[in-house]
């Protein structure tokens, strides 16, 4: 998934046909994935109420405010750089899926 290293630390829980699913911990504030495109839909569920900054290709920033255990949903091909904007260690579990959907 991550085309460059951050400083963000990832454990690949859980790798089969079906899902990956990756726990991703931040040591500190600016802590960061590196820049990475998914191929696939994914859902995240933070374990930590805070903040994250989302850094986008055209050099601006958002701020993602996380709910520890609410988890959220994001389609594949957005490139990003996910960076701790917290004064504290934070984490947060990330499902992959590689399956398509069933057709409807």
């Amino acid at each position: 998934m991550c085309d460059a290293k951050g400083s963000a630390k990832p454990c690949i829980r859980i790798d089969n046909s079906r899902v990956r699913v990756t726990e991703w911990r931040f040591a500190k504030r600016g802590d960061n994935t590196g820049w990475h495109r998914h191929e696939f839909d994914y859902v995240v569920v933070p374990l930590f109420d805070g903040v994250l900054e989302i850094a986008h290709p055209d050099g601006s920033r958002t701020e993602a405010v996380m709910r520890h255990g609410v988890p959220y949903f994001r389609q594949a091909g957005v490139e990003h750089d996910v960076i701790n904007g917290n004064d504290f260690a934070c984490a947060f579990v990330e499902t992959e899926l590689l399956e398509d959907a069933p057709a409807s």
